[in-house]
């Protein structure tokens, strides 16, 4: 079974029904300025244009306080989000402007005695599982779902 499978999976069975609009994904970033609705998706086309598909690997659970997510550890990746975040740095969120740990959210936002639990019983179920990301996605909030804007698939030569 692919990792975008097994992890959809997951946070269909845990993350809280009322609240999961999105399918499995691995955020980012979490904010641009509405100002670059134009450009973004430009600049992501040619990004995912110019990089190969990153390789990652599945290294464990996060514990998010109130919620579970699976660790991920792809330098790759993080070279692209760095390469995004240095052309938009300036308009980035302090947030965003932080380093980042990768990882899948599975469970978010319920009592820490359930986030607990979950994490027990997955712990010993989780084996390491390598895989590549396909591409880029971006959504914009529209209060309460999210919309999505646009994918794009990794099809270049650098890094990864």
């Amino acid at each position: 079974m692919d990792i975008f499978s097994w992890a959809n999976g997951l946070r269909a069975e845990h993350f809280p029904r009322d609240r999961n609009h999105l399918q499995a994904h691995v955020t980012l970033f979490h904010s641009f300025a509405p100002s670059l609705r134009d450009e973004l998706p430009r600049f992501l086309a040619r990004v995912a244009g110019e990089y190969a598909a990153p390789r990652a690997d599945l290294s464990g659970l996060m514990d998010l306080g109130q919620g579970t997510a699976l660790a991920l550890h792809s330098p790759g990746m993080l070279a692209v989000r760095d390469f995004i975040a240095g052309h938009f740095w300036q308009m980035l969120t302090r947030q965003d402007q932080g380093g980042k740990r990768l990882h899948i959210t599975i469970q978010n936002k319920v009592a820490r005695e359930a986030a607990l639990k979950l994490q027990r019983e997955l712990a010993p179920r989780l084996k390491l599982r390598y895989f590549a990301f396909t591409g880029l996605g971006l959504h914009i909030y529209r209060n309460p779902h999210w919309e999505a804007v646009g994918t794009w698939r990794f099809r270049g030569k650098q890094g990864s």
